[in-house]
């Protein structure tokens, strides 16, 4: 329940035609807190859920490493002290008390949400969220709030957080080991991504000045256009680094806003930018709960194209953003070592001769791999609207009419007519406006709807206009139909937004016609997608989790999900579940990853580097073990990748964040021992506790290469599967 003068502003802001949820005077509105993202060491910190176990450990760590955390809230605990600092019962009472800058909230994902809306009505300029699994409606229903005020910035959900090098300032959970001071900036869809980014970077000499995790979810509270608007005005960032993936239009944003930007500044600063996602299963949200494309949304191919195209250099792998970065800060005008810090800085390892020379070589530029290459499934625009997005809930064909006819939404069979001549119309999600959306076309024909498809975003809280429905219709070339259909369509989209909020949908689309003998319009061909997560968290839609049809799972699945684990098989029939096929290559890839954004671009990496025509050796899988990867998580996962006997040879690639490496490296001798590998297995780790974790696995005895270099590893990874040619080969 909001608090009661909460509801008095609402109610309040009504009489002028606006809700309010901030106590402050409305000015420009949630683009007015853009510059809260500029943390460092004046920023003062608290913690929601302050005396929990993570939120204890992170705190203690940060504070250790210069984060000048203040307190932090726990209702239970009020008046008391927790790690020298104060405990208060609410954020209300710790913004009277010491002020804070900033807030990281470290609360289940149940909790979440109220955690956050907190937050917003203490006004307290920054708020990161890091929890995953944070219901859709109630983030689209905070962002709702967000859009009216002008105080407090989002950062997440299911985001690593945002960390100040220079100034000693973590809100978020990022391995401090990897960061050191310096002048590049980072903005990245994926927590492991951006510590392999930061590695390198390190490794080369180039510290970091400020690094933004704008997370996974389907909605960021903070994207990459306003991280770049951070960068251009900061002082002590020179050079800015992009990590993008599929999902979303955020990355075309940016490079639209790159153009613009290097048009009107005399001399910009260098960016480099990686993209993930061009081998990923079409129709598949690739680990992230964001990454998936959208009808109108753009492809990983056409992301890369769109920065690539305004002057940005493209890497492949981001351990090569440190040697490139290096290059770039060292043209003309450009002193690279001016741009160091005199090192206070963790000691890294320095990367080899060898590293530093496969690195070079492997630097994407147009002179060499074209970006078509990086993609076996390439499509152009994105994929047709019934490809449907898989999520751990399913519901059949015949489920779905009853549950629309439920809504006075009933359901014909598909006319004869041309699609052509029909429409498309339903509710999704609009992720740059942050909200719901109405997505029409005036057409159904599945080629042509990721060009004609248009959203209309709407306030949640609010819902649809009439005037925003009344543009859609129009869109969808109806103001002429007859009235009858006319106001069918009307109360079409009306019920499709009431079954979209109350059943928690992602999206919600039918198809419709106007037979030429009728005024009355038949729906065809309905495509509805729900958010598992509001079950999962919440307990919420029961009676609709209890739909879920167990027919499409196979036993892989079922296993990967128990155990927290995301597995995709990349080509047909990948699964022991399913008849082989007579032909094909029988020496694919089998990859063990953590973290989503990785396992996308590890993918992307090993058909670049190892498949052609002669060779067609590639990913046989996506296999996500999650952030907080185990012992036992990992011999699961190698049960999972080898019930596909194409496999030939399994690559883990692990960089220890909050993952440990010699946690990993336990769990590998685990599964040798339970599930009896046969496959050559090689190993890279990076990150936190490499040394040991290495060590762990060399003292083991048992056939397994180790690296530490991701090229090394992957010219073995080719060379055990029988594609030959060392370190890099068939790459660029």
């Amino acid at each position: 329940m909001l608090p009661h003068r909460t509801r008095c502003l609402r109610a309040s802001a009504r009489a002028v035609g606006k809700r309010a949820f901030s106590r402050s005077v409305r000015r420009a509105g949630y683009d007015d807190t853009i510059q809260n993202l500029k943390i460092g060491a004046h920023t003062r910190v608290i913690f929601q859920g302050f005396t929990g176990k993570q939120a204890t450990a992170n705190a203690q760590e940060s504070m250790e490493w210069g984060t000048n955390v203040v307190g932090g809230t726990n209702p239970k605990k009020a008046g008391t002290e927790h790690l020298g600092r104060p405990v208060f019962a609410s954020v209300r009472d710790a913004m009277r008390e010491v002020r804070p800058d900033a807030t990281g909230i470290y609360v289940a994902a149940p909790q979440a949400a109220a955690a956050i809306e907190e937050a917003v009505e203490a006004e307290v300029p920054l708020i990161v969220a890091v929890a995953e699994h944070i219901p859709l409606h109630d983030i689209m229903r905070i962002h709702s709030m967000l859009q009216t005020q002008s105080k407090s910035r989002l950062v997440g959900a299911n985001a690593p957080g945002i960390i100040s090098a220079i100034g000693k300032c973590r809100i978020g959970f990022q391995p401090l080991p990897t960061f050191s001071p310096g002048h590049v900036g980072i903005v990245a869809k994926s927590g492991t991504l951006s510590y392999e980014t930061v590695a390198s970077l390190t490794r080369e000499g180039l510290g970091q000045s400020l690094c933004i995790g704008m997370g996974g979810d389907v909605i960021a509270g903070t994207n990459h256009v306003d991280a770049l608007k951070v960068f251009e005005h900061d002082e002590d960032t020179e050079a800015i680094i992009l990590v993008g993936e599929l999902g979303g239009t955020s990355e075309e944003e940016a490079a639209d806003w790159i153009r613009d930007y290097r048009k009107r500044v005399e001399s910009p600063k260098p960016i480099a930018a990686l993209i993930g996602g061009f081998q990923a299963a079409p129709g598949r949200i690739m680990g992230h709960a964001g990454a998936w494309t959208g009808i109108g949304e753009g492809t990983a191919e056409s992301k890369y194209k769109a920065l690539e195209s305004v002057g940005v250099t493209m890497v492949d792998h981001p351990a090569k953003f440190g040697s490139v970065m290096k290059g770039l800060l060292a043209k003309p005008g450009q002193d690279v070592e001016q741009r160091r810090l005199h090192p206070k800085r963790p000691v890294v390892a320095p990367i080899s001769p060898s590293a530093q020379k496969n690195e070079y070589r492997s630097i994407h530029t147009n002179a060499r791999q074209p970006v078509s290459v990086l993609r076996s499934y390439n499509t152009k625009g994105s994929p047709p609207a019934s490809t449907q997005q898989k999520r751990a809930l399913h519901i059949n064909s015949q489920q779905s009419a009853d549950l629309l006819r439920s809504y006075d939404i009933k359901v014909s069979p598909t006319p004869s007519s041309s699609p052509e001549s029909n429409h498309f119309v339903g509710i999704t999600v609009a992720r740059s406006a942050r909200s719901p959306a109405i997505i029409a076309a005036p057409t159904a024909l599945q080629s042509q709807l990721p060009n004609r498809a248009r959203r209309f975003p709407f306030d949640y809280r609010e819902g649809p206009s009439p005037a925003t429905i009344n543009e859609a219709i129009a869109y969808l070339q109806l103001d002429a139909a007859p009235p009858k259909a006319k106001a069918q369509a009307t109360e079409l989209i009306s019920n499709l937004w009431k079954l979209y909020k109350e059943k928690e949908a992602i999206t919600t689309t039918v198809s419709l016609s106007i037979p030429e003998d009728s005024d009355a319009i038949e729906i065809y061909d309905p495509n509805l997608f729900f958010d598992d997560a509001a079950f999962k968290s919440n307990a919420r839609q029961a009676d609709l989790h209890a739909l879920r049809s167990s027919t499409p799972l196979s036993e892989t699945d079922r296993e990967a999900e128990a155990a927290g684990i995301v597995y995709i098989p990349l080509l047909p029939s990948a699964s022991q579940n399913a008849p082989q096929p007579a032909t094909g290559p029988r020496n694919l890839i089998g990859t063990l990853v953590n973290g989503a954004g990785l396992a996308m671009n590890t993918n992307d990496v090993l058909h670049l580097r190892l498949h052609t025509p002669a060779h067609p050796t590639t990913s046989a899988n996506f296999l996500d073990t999650g952030g907080k990867a185990t012992a036992q998580t990992i011999s699961t996962s190698f049960k999972l990748v080898l019930s596909d006997p194409r496999v030939a040879v399994v690559f883990v690639n692990i960089f220890g964040g909050l993952t440990l490496c010699d946690m990993i490296a336990e769990g590998i001798i685990m599964a040798f021992e339970d599930v009896g590998i046969t496959k050559p297995v090689v190993v890279r780790l990076r990150g936190t506790n490499e040394k040991v974790g290495q060590e762990v696995l060399a003292g083991a005895g048992l056939p397994i290469g180790v690296f530490d270099d991701f090229e090394e590893a992957v010219g073995e990874v080719g060379r055990l599967a029988g594609r030959g040619g060392g370190v890099g080969g068939g790459g660029c």
